[in-house]
């Protein structure tokens, strides 16, 4: 039976091994150095007997604590009044005793000590040391860990940084933890009492539901003291919990569960990572509604310009096609021209000229009225469809933040991205040269001085005046240059009747060149500045889309591997049966 189990030991251990290889896999499509190193320890750490890591604050007392438990003849773990533990210490069994330097932050003692050939013991630095780097390297080595000694010094077992390291341990890891209070021969034992239930409280408020505390002394064990020591019990608990065959089930489970933690965090930072991907999205989204609304907005402007400068230049030209209709009757026509011969009244002839004259005033006059009343409205339009989108730019909501433990550099990626485009986007906006769009100026107004008085998107008002003021008059120009060839061929003999065809024809053609002109001129521009606000955009499109494919990536190599992991469970619950 033995042989049966021993081979779906090694059948899981290889299947989790295979498991643990795919997330660092993950590990490194993600570009996280600090998660790959911590999944290569653990995939690294799986073929090692099963593992305690003592943890606890200098002067704890977790070295002598280690050699008590070892039985040791010798001081495996060095003891001194001040730390002497300046690597990670990792215990193990062999058949002499050796050490060997691993990295600067590493050390393996090898022991011919008997519990060892089934759990290997890591000493760390105290979660207090001032050694630079210590910590950090202590925390490292937690993610590999199978069970966490807690060690406490039995007379203050309750300062600040021993139990933020416990946070991080438990909060972080959900590691299998016991407490140790070391040093129990330094109490009275009602106070011993007092904080031992004072560990177990503390524990329960974190979120431990049957904390296990010992109360040790190491002193007291070597000196052979055996049955107050309190060594007993702990042993007892090793023996019965982990030692005896069980530690290699125990060893793929607690594998298996810092796997299954591991991809928690990753699929939490993923789950957050998109949902910043989403919000970036519906901002982008808004951002293109907005241009689309506050581009209609303007749509609307220039018709109601243009219909406007319809409705004075109809208005004018009514007026005066019923007075050359009423002149250009016969009788009037007969009258001018004999009277024109015995006084100073004008002829025929001079009277169309001073007609065209007042024409032109009158249509010039009505028009630019009506220019002024709606190309400053026009402009407005324009200028807040730039307005609004600085606005949303610089209130864009950030949720994967700067600190985040796996995806920090995405985070400030992102940020970086959007600091830039908000800052890009506002000296776009103050960038006159932005909103001059070459294909709506005519020839004699792209040198206009004019346009240099406009500041940033202030220019629009002064482009609008311009460009405009030129098209409107240019076409009613024309129109009044065919009236005129008209009126230079009448003669006495020419019937009012093909002189008002023609004279309405050019009207009608005016009139039909100053709306579809002016609309699609200025329509133009307003889609113009749109697609230049649009291109500012650009870099950060890019982010949306390369985030898009990379976490889709991210997500089916995840799943993949949560699949994997719940077969894994199930299968090691049948063989823990």
């Amino acid at each position: 039976m033995k042989g049966v189990l021993d081979e779906r030991i090694v059948t899981l251990r290889t299947k989790i091994s295979g498991l643990v290889h795919d997330l660092l896999d993950l590990s490194k499509d993600i570009g996280h150095q600090k998660l790959e190193a911590t999944i290569t320890d653990l995939k690294d750490r799986i073929e090692e007997p099963f593992m305690f890591v003592i943890v606890g604050e200098v002067k704890a007392g977790k070295s002598r604590f280690i050699n008590a438990l070892l039985e040791s003849e010798t001081d495996i773990c060095k003891v001194a009044p001040s730390p002497m533990t300046d690597t990670i210490q990792q215990i193990l069994y062999g058949e002499t005793a050796h050490e060997e330097i691993i990295n600067s932050y590493l050390k393996k003692i090898y022991q011919p000590v008997d519990i060892l050939r089934e759990i290997a013991i890591v000493d760390t630095p105290g979660t207090n040391t001032i050694i630079e780097h210590h910590q950090e390297i202590t925390e490292r080595f937690i993610p590999g860990a199978d069970l966490i000694v807690f060690v406490f010094e039995a007379k203050n077992p309750y300062r600040k940084s021993a139990w933020q390291f416990f946070d991080f341990i438990h909060d972080d890891w959900r590691k299998k933890i016991i407490f140790i209070l070391q040093q129990k021969d330094l109490m009275p034992d009602q106070d011993l009492a007092i904080n031992k239930e004072g560990v177990s409280k503390q524990a329960k408020e974190k979120g431990i539901a049957d904390p296990i505390v010992f109360a040790v002394s190491a002193k007291l064990e070597q000196e052979g003291q055996l049955s107050e020591s309190g060594y007993q019990e702990l042993r007892k608990f090793i023996n019965d919990k982990v030692t005896g065959g069980k530690a290699p089930l125990l060893k793929l489970q607690s594998n298996l569960d810092t796997t299954h933690s591991i991809s928690i965090k990753i699929r939490e930072g993923l789950d957050l990572r998109k949902k910043q991907l989403e919000v970036d999205e519906a901002f982008r989204s808004d951002i293109r509604e907005t241009l689309d609304k506050q581009m209609q907005i303007s749509h609307d402007q220039v018709d109601m310009l243009v219909e406007n400068l319809l409705a004075g230049y109809d208005t004018t030209m009514r007026e005066k096609t019923d007075e050359l209709s009423a002149v250009l009757s016969l009788g009037a026509v007969l009258r001018r021209s004999f009277s024109s011969m015995f006084s100073k009244n004008p002829s025929i002839k001079d009277w169309l000229t001073n007609f065209a004259g007042e024409m032109e005033e009158n249509l010039n006059n009505r028009l630019q009225q009506k220019l002024n009343d709606r190309v400053l409205d026009l402009a407005e339009s324009i200028q807040q469809m730039g307005q609004i989108i600085d606005l949303k730019i610089r209130s864009s909501e950030t949720i994967l933040k700067n600190d985040h433990e796996i995806f920090s550099d995405i985070a400030e990626k992102r940020a970086s991205i959007l600091t830039e485009l908000q800052e890009t986007f506002r000296t776009f906006l103050n960038n006159s040269d932005n909103f001059k769009d070459e294909a709506i100026f005519s020839q004699k107004d792209k040198m206009s001085p004019t346009l240099a008085t406009g500041g940033g998107i202030a220019v629009v008002g002064v482009i609008l005046t311009i460009v405009t003021n030129g098209m409107v008059f240019d076409i009613t120009g024309g129109v009044l240059t065919a009236v005129g060839f008209l009126f230079a061929g009448v003669s006495l003999g020419l019937q009012k009747r093909k002189i008002m065809k023609k004279f309405k024809a050019e009207v009608a053609t005016g009139r039909s060149k100053l709306q579809d002109e002016v609309t699609q001129r200025l329509r133009h521009y307003v889609e113009f500045v749109r697609q230049q606000i649009e291109d500012n955009f650009e870099k950060f499109d890019q982010m949306l889309q390369s985030e898009r494919e990379a976490l889709d990536k991210l997500f089916t190599h995840l799943a993949k591997i949560e699949k994997q992991t719940h077969e894994l469970e199930q299968e090691l619950t049948t063989v823990n049966a």
